[in-house]
């Protein structure tokens, strides 16, 4: 056998990555998903379009996992910067053979921001059509668009990855959860560390409160071992 047969051999197809290969136990009541089949995708899928910044390994494949076990309808997410998260979730629906609408907002050209990605804004998805690009509010946009629609059977799945501030983040996952009882929250730049090391935890903060508020309305599934973390808020029930 020689070594291009071999390399042929162990070449990534995607066969694999399906609703039924993806996801385990649905019928049970804990999240589970497939790590073997999902590392498989990240690695040989994601990675080499979107890299590891700013999303680690074990981000991305909580990312694709929260799309694999909860099958949202839609997607909102604010902060697109150049749309690494955008792309994440198209070429994860798109593998999975999903119609699921991927909205993405950023803020508009005249509001300055360390992070605000300017020209570049959206770059690796702004030739894809099923990902639409807004500007705006990112709360306010996504609140809208979902009133337009007028879908009773909407599974929306929000992904927070705007201003970490604790005042921002509790603002948009209380109106998230009042306006939209059925949806699923993921959230970036959730680590927590003790103040000697000068981190940002409001996202953190902003979490422990909602969870402790609202006691049973989610499920909480974190990858914070690090900086930047990332944390799933999702609800069981009628899964």
């Amino acid at each position: 056998m020689t070594i291009k047969s071999i390399l042929k051999s162990l070449a990534y197809t995607g066969s694999d990555f399906t609703d039924a290969n993806s996801v385990l136990n649905l019928r049970c009541s804990e999240f589970e998903v497939n790590n073997w089949v999902i590392s498989d995708f990240v690695v040989h899928k994601l990675v080499p379009i979107v890299g590891v910044r700013p999303f680690p390994l074990n981000e991305q494949m909580l990312m694709v996992a929260a799309l694999c076990r909860l099958n949202p309808t839609h997607i909102f997410e604010w902060g697109t910067n150049v749309g690494k998260s955008a792309r994440i979730f198209h070429e994860t629906c798109k593998a999975l053979g999903r119609n699921t609408e991927i909205h993405s907002i950023d803020l508009p050209d005249n509001v300055k921001h360390v992070e605000h990605p300017g020209a570049r804004r959206g770059y690796l998805v702004k030739h894809i059509k099923k990902v639409k690009l807004h500007l705006g509010d990112g709360l306010d946009t996504s609140l809208r668009i979902l009133a337009e629609e007028r879908n009773q059977h909407a599974r929306p799945l929000f992904f927070l990855d705007g201003d970490h501030s604790y005042s921002s983040v509790k603002r948009e996952l209380r109106t998230i959860t009042e306006k939209n009882p059925h949806a699923d929250i993921l959230l970036h730049d959730t680590f927590y560390q003790s103040k000697e090391s000068g981190y940002n935890i409001g996202s953190y903060q902003a979490i422990e409160e909602l969870l402790h508020d609202e006691p049973g309305k989610f499920r909480s599934l974190s990858q914070n071992n690090g900086l930047p973390g990332m944390t799933l808020l999702w609800r069981s029930a009628g899964r």
